[in-house]
């Protein structure tokens, strides 16, 4: 690979956070929508991707990530290329009013 060339990678956060009491159930929320604030996509209820430019992006999200970690709860992330990503199978039966295969799309960055 040559230097000037930007490695694409997918940053994916999974979590189980708990939400049992009011504040809970609060501090799962804010986490949720930190991650949408920041630019991640949910792709299931605790699971939520996002594209990187490079390695120093997806360290800077994953600085982000820790600085938002709520109180209780287990959060892992992972990061993938975009080749990689695009191996992905969607496997449904039978798929809810939420969630269908969208058409490919082209990211730009």
């Amino acid at each position: 690979m040559k230097s000037s060339e930007v490695r694409i990678l997918w940053l994916f956060v999974f979590f189980d956070l708990p939400v049992g009491t009011r504040d809970e159930r609060r501090a799962a929320t804010r986490f949720r929508n930190f991650l949408k604030d920041d630019g991640f996509m949910m792709l299931q209820f605790s699971v939520y991707a996002r594209i990187c430019r490079g390695e120093e992006a997806a360290g800077k999200h994953l600085g982000r990530i820790t600085k938002h970690l709520p109180g209780k709860g287990s959060i892992r992330t992972l990061q993938v290329t975009d080749k990689q990503y695009a191996r992905m199978k969607l496997l449904l039966g039978e798929s809810g009013k939420n969630e269908h295969v969208a058409p490919r799309q082209m990211v730009l960055l």
